[in-house]
């Protein structure tokens, strides 16, 4: 099965909460609403900086993700 990069989330017990799930690796949950990053992959010997660089630009991608969905919904 072939799986999207990113998907999006909600919970109607954190009504207020955007979330961006990216299923590539390193697989995180980030929450639009406040930034907030839950890395859900072991990480450990990683390069920190070539780690923190990704995420930076993974983050960035997951926002642009978020608005083109907007877009298309109100089309």
């Amino acid at each position: 099965m072939n799986l999207p990069k990113f998907v999006l989330g909600d919970n109607t017990d954190f009504q207020d909460d955007i979330f961006v799930i990216h299923l590539d690796y390193p697989r995180f949950i980030i929450n639009l609403k406040d930034d907030e990053v839950e890395i859900l992959e072991d990480v450990e010997g990683e390069d920190e900086k070539e780690l923190e660089s990704e995420m930076e630009s993974l983050i960035e991608e997951a926002g642009k993700f978020y608005d083109r969905e907007m877009e298309r919904y109100e089309e």
